[in-house]
């Protein structure tokens, strides 16, 4: 089966907390704190797999988690890091954000490796809090936690050469007489039902890649039949190939299809416009009024277009085909792939001094990035470390900002899993 369009989602590692510990060793009467940090999250990757060659895997497992790292503990100990996560991917895939429809990456190299979602910081241990005023650190820092993002993946696939054309013209067939590939052949409507790739080689020992893109036809940019779901498998090759049925076998005009195929090309993407496109006039054979052929081949050379005449049920012409597409794939630049604006989740991307109080069922509720980072480094059940949450309120200007929103006294302040009446 061909997936080419998945969504899943990824979360890296929390991190691990750091230890509240002190030391204790024989003749030491006062051991001072020696809590070791909490492990770094485990990192998610994302890393191109040269044997796959569709999204398949992800239609079964659509949820992935980095390993957390590992709380500190005491003789300063830190804390395993998680191990890193690494998905992989076929040649060709686009990663975007589901929430903006932004692509933050495109996996179009061998070997390729990208970063998407840092792992939570570990927590620091009680050790770190010591100071000459402070010396019994009470407290510990929680790790930072995981970030979760839902990511959709879109296969593209790598050709130089695509095979467009309506169902049923002999595109399969052509593919399958020119490459090793073997894709389902039957004269009848949308045989091909998943894109084949093949590799055509020459007697002159020139090769390239070819891709039979199935379902296009009339209306297929708005998602009529097959085609808006392999679309964007042409975006991608250099050369078109448009295999047009010169005998009209099924009472179609050839020029009003090559028409038609072109406009939905257009419509889907107006770069496909430009797109270097042959014309391979096929089931000549079968041809009853050799005038047909002649006409249309006038007609698409004042625009501009080579017409071969080829029969691919007899093979008659297919390597003067091939021959000039391989001549053409010498002269068509290869494009570089598209700039990406590459995004890396972490926590220290968002604005860390960002805060909000809203209306909540309790009362209000303060929200935001700030709060988030603060609520990381606190544990309520330590006096010394409620303390610290107490005095960044202040800092932040909550309290200030509560006074000017007039808050009626008794109103029930959410931070958090922490509550608090509001007094002036």
């Amino acid at each position: 089966m061909f997936i080419d369009y998945v969504k899943i989602t990824v979360t890296s590692g929390k991190g691990g907390n750091g230890a509240k510990s002190f030391r204790r060793e024989k003749y030491v009467a006062a051991g001072g704190p020696d809590g070791g940090d909490g492990g770094k999250g485990g990192d998610v990757y994302f890393v191109v797999d040269k044997d796959a060659n569709t999204l398949i895997d992800f239609k079964f497992k659509k949820k992935f988690v980095a390993e957390n790292g590992q709380n500190g503990s005491g003789c300063n100990s830190y804390g395993k890091s998680g191990q890193d996560l690494y998905i992989k991917v076929p040649l060709g895939t686009i990663v975007k954000d589901a929430e903006n429809g932004k692509v933050i990456l495109d996996m179009s190299q061998i070997g390729q490796t990208e970063l998407v979602i840092k792992g939570g910081r570990g927590g620091k241990g009680n050790s770190h809090f010591a100071t000459p005023t402070r010396q019994v650190p009470n407290f510990a820092q929680d790790g930072e936690p995981g970030i979760e993002k839902e990511l959709i993946l879109e296969l593209k696939l790598l050709a130089d050469v695509g095979l467009v054309g309506y169902p049923n013209v002999g595109k399969s067939t052509i593919i399958s007489i020119m490459t090793d590939a073997r894709p389902k052949i039957a004269n009848y409507h949308f045989t091909t039902l998943e894109p084949c790739l093949g590799v055509v080689k020459l007697d002159s020992g020139k090769s390239f890649v070819i891709a039979d893109i199935p379902g296009i036809i009339e209306g297929a940019s708005q998602g009529v039949g097959l085609g808006f779901q392999f679309l964007r498998h042409i975006e991608r090759t250099r050369l078109l190939v448009h295999v047009i049925d010169i005998s009209g076998s099924e009472g179609r005009n050839p020029l009003e299809d090559f028409e038609n195929i072109n406009r939905e090309l257009v419509k889907y993407n107006e770069k496909l416009s430009k797109r270097k496109q042959i014309i391979v006039a096929n089931k000549m054979d079968i041809l009853q009024d050799n005038e047909i052929y002649e006409e249309f081949k006038k007609t698409m050379e004042k625009k501009g277009y080579e017409v071969f005449a080829i029969s691919a049920a007899t093979k008659s012409g297919l390597k003067e085909v091939f021959n000039r597409v391989a001549q053409l794939l010498e002269e068509i630049p290869i494009e570089t792939p598209q700039k990406v604006e590459r995004i890396v989740y972490s926590l220290e991307q968002e604005d860390q001094t960002q805060w909000e109080i809203v209306k909540c069922k309790e009362g209000y509720e303060v929200i935001g990035p700030a709060i988030d980072k603060l609520l990381s480094k606190v544990n309520f059940e330590e006096d010394e470390s409620l303390k610290y949450f107490q005095r960044m309120i202040y800092k932040l200007g909550i309290e200030d900002k509560l006074a000017q929103m007039e808050i009626p006294e008794g109103t029930t302040i959410k931070v958090g899993t922490w509550q608090f009446e509001y007094f002036l």
